[in-house]
């Protein structure tokens, strides 16, 4: 905790003094035109790969970047519920699905995924999985792994469509979902071609 606080005045006596116009204007509300759905991962800030300043990415994180399909009922839909607001309380113009290498809820995956939340929570991810397996079950482990760490962006962009709120701006063009993918060891950033559905570095 001395260490957050250290960086807490830091953040006070240099970043915030010297955009101290920009959070009075933040604090009158935020209109961001991007939301980013990325892990939870401690290496993968959407901030810092986009050199983004406050107030212009939505950021909703979880782990393995995953987004569940559309099904309301009377339970907890965290990742669900942020995506509604993102989508139709701040009218958003792009989504990002932001996967990335050496993620540990695609391991797990990829391995025995228990446990009381990340086993079922993972379970959306099976399709993903299963795919790689049937195709590239011949490529060595880590190869599979990144395999399906691509897959998985696929996996949750095709979810975002069952949402009603989200097919009907994308099918009118007003909204653009996007697939992204950080490799964290080069620094390199790909991003889901559309026409060849690869992931390709960004130029």
């Amino acid at each position: 905790m001395d260490l957050l606080s250290a960086g807490y005045r830091r953040f006070r006596d240099n970043y915030f003094r010297a955009n101290r116009e920009l959070f009075d204007q933040l604090a009158q509300g935020q209109a961001p035109k991007v939301m980013v759905i990325a892990c939870c991962d401690s290496r993968v800030d959407p901030t810092l790969i986009f050199d983004a300043r406050p107030g212009e990415i939505f950021t909703l994180r979880n782990v393995a970047n995953l987004v569940p399909p559309y099904g309301p009922d009377e339970f907890c839909h965290g990742t669900s519920a942020a995506i509604e607001f993102g989508v139709r309380g701040l009218g958003v113009d792009h989504v990002i699905v932001l996967g990335h290498a050496s993620c540990g809820g695609i391991q797990a995956l990829m391995g025995a995924h228990d446990g009381d939340f990340i086993g079922p929570w993972m379970r959306i991810a099976e399709p993903a999985r299963d795919h790689v397996r049937a195709v590239a079950g011949h490529l060595p482990a880590e190869r599979q792994r990144r395999l399906c760490e691509h897959q998985t962006v696929r996996i949750s962009l095709a979810n975002l469509r069952s949402f009603p709120w989200v097919a009907e701006p994308v099918a009118a063009g007003r909204l653009r979902l996007h697939g992204c993918y950080f490799d964290i060891d080069g620094g390199e950033l790909q991003v889901l071609d559309e026409a060849s559905g690869e992931f390709l570095p960004v130029e």
